[in-house]
């Protein structure tokens, strides 16, 4: 059994935390889980005895459910980003709406009967079992981490290196046991890491946030200012992705000019680019066209034609998102596009999750109570935090988040024939994903830009 409490969740886009609370009791697995050490110190818990089971590859492992919770996390995504853009105003917004939905997904397998079917449906997956969830984020994991080519590459005796980089902790109470079902389901689907800590020190706050950095190449430095003494666990997912543009902006093209920014008009360096086969999509409410990455997957700048940024994210859905891919054509489109730099430390997260149904944050209910420790204590998720980065230039881009979840215990059209001009001269939004066989365009990192610089 793992000795620890649990006490945050790291992530990309996000930060949650949470406190124990009451559940039924999780099976527990024939290996035995790593035992905690005392220390002063972050110590990680020993390493399990058994390998990890394989990530499950989607090509060749069909399940419908699975492919049912995938691209539920993308409504999920869009969700949580209209209801965090509400609250935008005229800043600049980015979040990482998969780094706050895999804790949280990993966290099924310790919440009550109960409350599971809330949680699931909160999650974008009604009607999934908890264990096509963990399949599913097994199989997430596989696309999105590129294992098919890290294996065909291996297997040539070469290396792969894939520029999305995704990292799974839980941070344990030295005075407690982590459940072995739970601890066994975070190995095997989330490829999650033990750490052993006292949540009454400083040395809780450091370990955490040297995790941070240390899984966003430093751009992620901090995320917890203090634990709770009373913090049994911490569940943490951090992010960090970087890739170049498949067709880079030409430097020598980037210019000054102005920006129409909410509070008033800024200078700002645009980049500019004219392709003749990108893809294009345009209504009655933006414009939008597709930036693609040198490994795969994209970003997706949007632009309101009334210059209304957060209304735009606010109103995306996965039906829209959908709906503006598979209507977008090829064209050539003349942008226009600031370079910009944003960071996002987003409070009060723990508020907007409880709004979209997550039944995780009543004492009363407790609802982790028995599925995450083994001691007979009240868990429920008393806390979540969640900071996000992102940089986009002439030659890519550059992003990363972190989430912290603690714990308590008390196709395209025909092409056109004239070319589209994009001027994001005005606040715009961003979707920026990654490609999986269930999800399809699994969204990532989204975003708000009102002032560029």
């Amino acid at each position: 059994m793992i000795k620890k409490s649990i006490a945050l969740v790291l992530a990309l886009a996000m930060v949650l935390s949470f406190a124990a609370c009451g559940r039924g009791n999780t099976p527990a697995s024939t290996e035995p889980t790593p035992k905690a050490t005392p220390n002063s110190t972050a110590a990680p818990l020993e390493t399990p005895s058994y390998e990890p089971a394989a990530l499950i590859d989607a090509f060749r492992n069909p399940n419908p459910q699975a492919e049912i919770a995938a691209a539920g996390a993308n409504d999920f995504a869009f969700r949580l980003s209209a209801a965090l853009a509400k609250e935008v105003g005229d800043k600049n917004f980015v979040c990482s709406p998969f780094s706050v939905w895999m804790p949280f997904a990993a966290l099924v397998n310790a919440t009550d009967a109960q409350y599971q079917d809330a949680l699931l449906a909160a999650l974008g997956a009604p009607g999934v079992s908890g264990e096509d969830l963990n399949q599913a984020a097994s199989r997430m994991l596989f696309d999105l981490m590129n294992m098919r080519d890290k294996e065909r590459a291996e297997e040539y005796g070469g290396t792969y290196h894939n520029p999305l980089q995704i990292a799974n902790a839980i941070f344990l109470s030295h005075e407690q046991t982590l459940r072995e079902g739970f601890a066994r389901s975070f190995y095997d689907y989330y490829r999650g890491n033990v750490f052993g800590v006292d949540f009454r020190t400083r040395d809780a706050v450091d370990a955490v946030n040297r995790w941070a950095d240390e899984n966003t190449e430093g751009l992620i430095p901090e995320i917890i200012q203090e634990f709770d003494p009373g913090t049994v666990a911490a569940i943490a997912n951090a992010i960090y992705f970087s890739d170049r543009w498949d067709s880079e902006f030409d430097p020598e093209q980037t210019k000054q000019d102005v920006f129409h920014a909410p509070t008033g008009d800024s200078k700002a360096w645009f980049m500019q680019s004219k392709c003749d086969e990108q893809a294009y999509y345009e209504d009655a409410q933006m414009q939008a066209t597709l930036l693609p990455f040198k490994t795969g997957g994209g970003m997706y700048i949007l632009l309101p034609k009334d210059g209304d940024a957060a209304g735009l994210l606010s109103s995306m859905t996965s039906e829209y998102f959908n709906k503006m891919r598979e209507d977008s054509v090829y064209a050539t489109v003349n942008l226009l596009l600031p370079r910009f730099s944003i960071e996002s430390d987003i409070k009060g997260l723990e508020e907007t999750l409880f709004a979209l149904g997550v039944p995780l944050f009543d004492p009363e209910a407790a609802p982790l109570t028995g599925g995450l420790i083994e001691e007979n204590l009240p868990v429920w998720v008393s806390d979540v935090k969640h900071k996000a980065v992102i940089e986009v230039d002439e030659k890519g881009t550059t992003a990363a988040a972190v989430t912290v979840v603690a714990m308590y215990g008390r196709g395209f059209g025909p092409q056109p024939t004239e070319p589209f001009e994009m001027r994001c001269d005005k606040p715009f939004a961003f979707v920026l994903y990654r490609y999986t066989r269930d999800g399809g365009r699994q969204i990532l990192f989204t975003g708000i830009v009102n002032q560029p610089s």
